[in-house]
Parts: structure tokens; C-alpha cells; sequence
């Protein structure tokens, strides 16, 4: 009898591939859920600071 038989490591069910699909696909939606309301808040901020003027006077500032 052969005493040293070679065992096979890191074997995988399918539920382990099924489990890491998911928690990767969830990630990466995630991600982009997160940079599309980041762009959004971006642009809003944009607007409001675009539409805004400000004068400088010597001893105030006024705004519009």
C-alpha cells in the first residue's frame, strides 16, 4: 500500500463559485450605484455654484 497518496486541495463546490459570482456582481452594483449619485450630487453642486454671483465691494460682500 502506498502510503503517500497525493490528496487533492482546495476543492470547491459549486455553491462556493455560486457565492463568491454573487457577492462580486453585488459589489460592483454597488459601486456604480454609489459613483452615479456622486455625479449626480457633482452636477447639482455645479449648477447652484454657477448660478451664483458674487460682488466685492471694498468693505462688503453683496450677493445675488
Amino acid at each position: 500500500m502506498n502510503k503517500f497518496k497525493k490528496k487533492s486541495h482546495q476543492v470547491k463546490s459549486r455553491f462556493y463559485y455560486i457565492f463568491w459570482g454573487t457577492a462580486t456582481v453585488a459589489v460592483v452594483i454597488g459601486q456604480v450605484y454609489v459613483g452615479t449619485g456622486y455625479r449626480m450630487l457633482s452636477e447639482s453642486l455645479n449648477r447652484i455654484l454657477t448660478s451664483v454671483e458674487v460682488e466685492l465691494n471694498r468693505d462688503r460682500i453683496y450677493y445675488k
